[in-house]
């Protein structure tokens, strides 16, 4: 089943919101992509074009009332966010851990897993009120964990600890997020050559919101993280000019049997069709090409804005590598910052999940030729 076009979906999403504005309209071209590859790549069941277009519509809603709340509150655009990190590196190479850690800390802040999902205000909420989206947060995660209850194993996720801005990024179909929950190749080459300033100014003027609608943020600084900022590193840190780009480093040979093996269950929640070997085919190297675009931006830019942590540093020692990285960027470490440290790290055990299990074989791969593939970077950050 295809989904319908940008206009009914663009209808749909007005009849229930009731409002039409959406401001500035640059992301449409980019719905009109993304609703192409959904209906010729990424083999869809009826139940997956279904998710599909509630996931477009879901966006638009929120587009919707972002622009009828700013244009309700215009302070919101007064707002001095202040983003002192940005958590990047290749997925599964530690960066989640270090971002909850980092915004753990108490003079800091990320975005929540809830407000991903929903950034706007649903109606009836005020400020400090976001009890109807954790309300739909938590519908949200209990259906993906009962279609996979593997995922908590993978990638751990709570409603209201932080989580990436990629999903925000997705609702502006400006981001990674479409080909990581759908097989959209097609897509994500026609994104990479489209402009990603426009989703950035977005980004940045949602964590205005997000930081009016919540009074106990005041003060604080914001801890961002997605791998996707690397596919868009010169623009990320130019619309966050102060922050200091903070890089996970991990074997590529552990990572890419992790992430495809992530990927194979993420698809699984849109379609049934999608291999083993087409995820394999894939994406070694399109993670490939997001550390050439890290690197090119790396030599392009001031070496004092970066930071650099390497994965087994971290799982040895992470309530001193946590220490490091806010020193280095100049953030002050308050007195009860080991404390709020233990606790996460205690909380969060590793050992308090099923173990994830995978390898190289089931995607048809073999570790010598990807060691040839990524002995650039390797060669580069992880054998110093």
């Amino acid at each position: 089943m295809n989904l319908p076009n940008r206009q009914s979906l663009i209808e749909e999403a007005s009849q229930t919101t009731e409002l039409n504005d959406f401001g500035n309209t640059w992301f449409f071209d980019h719905i009109d992509h993304l609703i192409a590859a959904l209906n010729t790549e990424a083999r869809l069941t009826t139940e997956g074009s279904y998710g599909a277009q509630a996931m477009i519509v879901g966006a638009l809603s929120n587009r919707l009332r972002h622009i009828a709340l700013i244009k309700a509150h215009p302070e919101i655009l007064e707002e001095d966010v202040q983003v002192a990190v940005i958590v990047t590196g290749l997925p599964r190479t530690g960066s989640t851990m270090l971002h909850r850690m980092l915004a753990s800390s108490r003079g800091m802040t990320g975005v929540r897993w809830y407000e991903a999902q929903n950034y706007a205000p649903f109606p009836g909420e005020t400020r400090a009120d976001a009890s109807q989206r954790l309300d739909a947060a938590r519908n949200i995660l209990d259906f993906m964990l009962g279609k996979l209850p593997e995922l908590m194993s993978i990638h751990p996720m709570s409603i209201d600890q932080p989580d990436e801005e990629v999903i925000i990024l997705g609702q502006l179909f400006s981001s990674t997020m479409a080909e990581a929950s759908y097989y959209v190749p097609s897509y994500a080459r026609w994104l990479a050559l489209q402009d990603p300033k426009p989703g950035y100014q977005d980004l940045y003027q949602i964590l205005q919101s997000l930081q009016w609608q919540d009074p106990s943020r005041e003060g604080k600084a914001w801890i961002l993280k997605t791998p996707g900022h690397l596919v868009a590193l010169d623009t990320a840190m130019a619309t966050f000019n102060t922050a200091k780009i903070v890089m996970t480093h991990r074997d590529p040979i552990a990572v890419i049997p992790s992430y495809c093996s992530m990927e194979a269950s993420l698809y699984k929640l849109a379609s049934d069709t999608i291999s083993h070997k087409m995820i394999g085919e894939y994406w070694p190297d399109r993670l490939h090409a997001w550390l050439e675009q890290f690197m090119l931006a790396r030599a392009g830019n001031d070496k004092n804005r970066f930071i650099d942590v390497l994965y087994e540093n971290q799982l040895q020692h992470p309530e001193k590598e946590a220490a490091r990285v806010l020193e280095l960027a100049g953030i002050p470490i308050g007195d009860d910052f080991h404390n709020e440290i233990k606790e996460w790290i205690e909380t969060n055990l590793r050992e308090h999940r099923a173990p994830h299990r995978y390898d190289l074989a089931d995607f048809g791969l073999e570790k010598k030729a990807l060691s040839q593939q990524f002995d650039d970077y390797s060669s580069r950050y992880l054998r110093q």
